[in-house]
């Protein structure tokens, strides 16, 4: 178990550092004058990536991550120029979140880690 903890905190380290790393190239290469485009560093870009790392971190398993990736993605697609989406984006964000209420598979009600099925170890 000792063992797992350790690889989770290496693969967390290696993720945060790498996400950092990049934020940092982005920055200086738009310093530079690189045109990069508006959405790159809009708030509904850093909600969809909030959202994409915390489902990472869960395996995809807790529902939290789906609600930041719907609105951050209908808001980044709407900075696209070749998207047009005015008037629609909350009618978007509405039909993303009933269509994932629909499909979503059912949960066991658990209280956290406690099941009553798992046997006692000695």
């Amino acid at each position: 178990m000792e063992t797992q903890s350790k690889s989770q905190k290496i693969n967390f380290h290696v993720v945060a550092g790498v996400s950092i790393l990049a934020i940092g190239l982005i920055m200086i290469l738009d310093n530079l004058g690189l045109e990069l485009p508006s959405w790159l560093f809009s708030w509904s870009t850093i909600l969809l990536g909030i959202g994409l790392w915390m489902g990472y971190r869960k395996d995809f398993k807790v529902a939290g991550w789906v609600v930041l990736v719907i609105i951050g993605a209908v808001y980044t697609l709407g900075d696209f120029p070749f998207v047009d989406l005015s008037g629609a984006k909350g009618a978007l964000v509405l039909i993303g979140l009933g269509v994932y209420m629909l499909v979503k598979p059912k949960s066991n009600p658990t209280c956290g880690e406690f099941n009553a099925k798992k046997p006692i170890q000695f």
